[in-house]
Parts: C-alpha cells; structure tokens; sequence
C-alpha cells in the first residue's frame, strides 16, 4: 500500500508541468470576436472579479500548467475580463455571472458554446475545454447542404474546410470531389488539394507533394511545408490511436522525404508520443535522449516537460525514473527556476534520495520567496511532508 507521502508526491508530481500556461488576448471583447471569426477559434473567457479566491486561485494554478496552456492556446482565443469593472460590466448584460468565477467558451457570432461556474483544476480546465470544442460544428450547415445534393466547386471547398476546422474527417468528400476533376492542376483544384491534404497516408497527400512548387506559387511555400508537417502529425496521431508501427513509420518517412529540417524533431516527437501512450518503458526510454537533443534541444522548459512526463507516466521504471532525475536536475540548473528545483526534489525523492531532495526543495525555497506567498506555501507544504 502507498504511504500517504507517496500519494501527495504522486500529485505534486501529475502537477509539475509548469511553463509559459495560458496567453491571454491582449484587446477587447470584439477584439477577441474578430480574431476568433478570422482564425476558427472559439473564445475562452475567465469571467472573473477582483476580490474571488478561487479566481486568483486558478490564476496562480491551472492557467499557468503547461497542458492547459499548450491545449487553450492551441484551440481558443484566451481573454480574461473582471466583470466588475469597465468593459466587463456591459458584458454582464449579455454573458450574466452569479458567481465567481464563471468560465465561457464562446462562438465567433458571439454566442455560448459552453459555460462553467467555478474553479477548475488543471485535468477539470482540460475536460470543460474538450467538452467545448465537442460542441463546435463549423460544418453544420455545410452537412445538411450537402446532404441535399449540392455539390458545386467553391461549396465543396467550404465544407472541407470547415470539417477541418472541426476536427472532422474529410477526406471522403475531398475524394469525392478530386475523382470529378479532369485537369487537377487548375488554380483552384491546387488551393483545394492544399486545404484537403490533411493526412500523410492519402492519395491526396501524394497530390500535395507531387504538386507543392504550383501551390507554392499559390499559398505561399511555407504553407506548403505547414501543411505537410500538418498531415504527418495527423498520421502520427493516427498511428498513437491505432498503435500502429506502419503509420508511425510512414509518418516519419515522409516527414523526412518532404520537410527534411524538422523531420529529427518531428521523429524524436512521435516516436516519444507513441511509446509513451504504449506504455512500453523499455523503447519509450530510448526515445528521450532523441526527444531532448531534437526537441527540448537544452531549453529548460522542455527539459522539464521531458523529466515529469517520464516521471508521470512511468515512475515505477527504475531506469525511466534515473533519466527523470538527469533531465530535472538539468532543467534546474539551467532554469533556475524554483519550480523546477521543487520537481528536481519531487523525482529526487521518488527515486530514494531524501537527503538530495531536501536540499534541492530548500533551494527551490530560497527561489519561491521572490515568487511571492503562494509559491512560499507551495514549497514548504512539500518540505513539511518530506520530513515528517
């Protein structure tokens, strides 16, 4: 049976993911409304007031996670507004609160996808952006036309692009649509294979490739190459859901074949998603030093990433959790930052090292005190449970 001090690092540890969190949109309200119709992303609005603990909780906390940042910058348009104050008070006529804080996704015609009240911890933040996200269909209104039977060039184009948006598959309509075409290399049949090539196992994708000096010409050729690492991260995605080694090979192949300059990094990533979602320690292992040369390349955020998801998701590897402590303990030196010295203690303990530990949490301490109170507390509740 785990002892309690077990379980609290077991937290601390799934928690230790720390970097730049979540960047929040600088501008107003209809600011955010046009980048969101100009980009497809819905809005995240933390709805909050000056005054509200959990709000400044969330603030100190899940906004500053590395995955919640990676996945609400990726997805959404980020704003933070105090509703008690200038333009959040006209906004309270249309987005009510009755307590804080209040968190709405939000729709780039202005309209609630989705709306929370409450603080949120970092793997509750994540669930309510998916469950978001769930519930945004760009291709609504394009399915129902299609269903009709209207299949006209510019439409088709429209409806594959909004399936992409959603995050829908669409390369059976694009399929559909490139079989009716006699001459593919006419200027809107090469805007279309660029928009439809959206995975690296497609005959589209051959398209793309075969076709990327023309499109080039079109688009621009960075958004060729964009597009092309785009189909192979698909792929490789792919090959995590299915546990494929074919589509992961594949993936890798034509990353290197056709965007050589990322292709190590692209490689070192996929191999290292994939095994870790394999739960395969013994080649997931091999695939860090590649993931810290290629991807982290030295820098101390992602060498921090790289040791606590190694320390996540296989803590009971001996030799997985030895390459943990080399990468925190890298990441702490180069950072010198007191969270990373705080995960350096984490992972320091896990692997039996209470002296070490302590000594690398009092450091972090020392660094937490220009970080002000919240991280202080943060520290020193750690320390108190290593030496009790």
């Amino acid at each position: 049976m785990k002892s309690a001090f077990s379980l609290f690092l077991a937290v601390f540890l799934a928690l230790r993911l720390e970097a730049q969190g979540i960047e929040f949109f600088h501008g107003t309200f209809n600011e955010a409304l046009e980048e969101s119709e100009k980009t497809g992303k819905p809005i995240f609005m933390d709805a909050f007031a000056k005054w509200c603990g959990p709000c400044k909780k969330m603030a100190a906390t899940t906004f500053k996670d590395e995955s919640v940042g990676e996945y609400f910058n990726k997805n959404f348009i980020n704003l933070k507004v105090d509703m008690e104050e200038s333009e959040g008070v006209s906004l309270r006529k249309k987005y009510p609160v009755s307590a804080y804080p209040t968190l709405f996704f939000i729709g780039g015609d202005g309209e609630i996808i989705h709306k929370i009240v409450g603080g949120q911890d970092v793997n509750g933040l994540l669930r309510q952006g998916e469950m978001a996200l769930g519930k945004v269909d760009y291709s609504r209104g394009y399915a129902a036309e299609y269903e009709k039977g209207k299949r006209d060039p510019e439409f088709i184009y429209n409806y594959v692009k909004a399936l992409n948006q959603s995050g829908k598959p669409s390369l059976a309509i694009s399929n559909e649509y490139l079989r009716t075409q006699q001459d593919l290399t006419t200027e809107f049949n090469l805007r279309f294979i660029h928009e439809a090539a959206v995975e690296a196992d497609s005959r589209i994708f051959g398209l793309l490739v075969k076709n990327q000096k023309e499109i080039g010409m079109l688009v621009g050729l960075q958004a060729v190459r964009d597009r092309i690492e785009l189909a192979c991260t698909n792929t490789a995605k792919k090959a995590v859901e299915y546990q494929s080694p074919e589509l992961l090979a594949e993936a890798k192949t034509k990353m290197k074949e056709n965007f050589p300059e990322k292709a190590a990094a692209f490689a070192a990533k996929a191999d290292f998603d994939y095994f870790k979602a394999a739960k395969d320690a013994q080649n997931f292992g091999k695939s860090c030093d590649a993931y810290a040369k290629n991807v982290a390349k030295g820098d101390a955020k992602g060498l921090h990433k790289l040791a606590t998801d190694i320390a996540n998701n296989f803590s009971a590897d001996e030799k997985c959790m030895k390459m943990a402590e080399k990468y925190a303990k890298e990441a702490a030196e180069k950072g010198n930052n007191y969270h990373f010295y705080l995960t350096y203690a984490e992972i320091l303990h896990k692997n039996g090292k209470k002296k070490q530990a302590l000594e690398a949490a009092n450091k972090s301490l020392e660094m937490a005190k220009t970080a002000g109170p919240p991280a202080e507390q943060e520290v020193q509740r750690f320390i108190q449970q290593l030496e009790s």
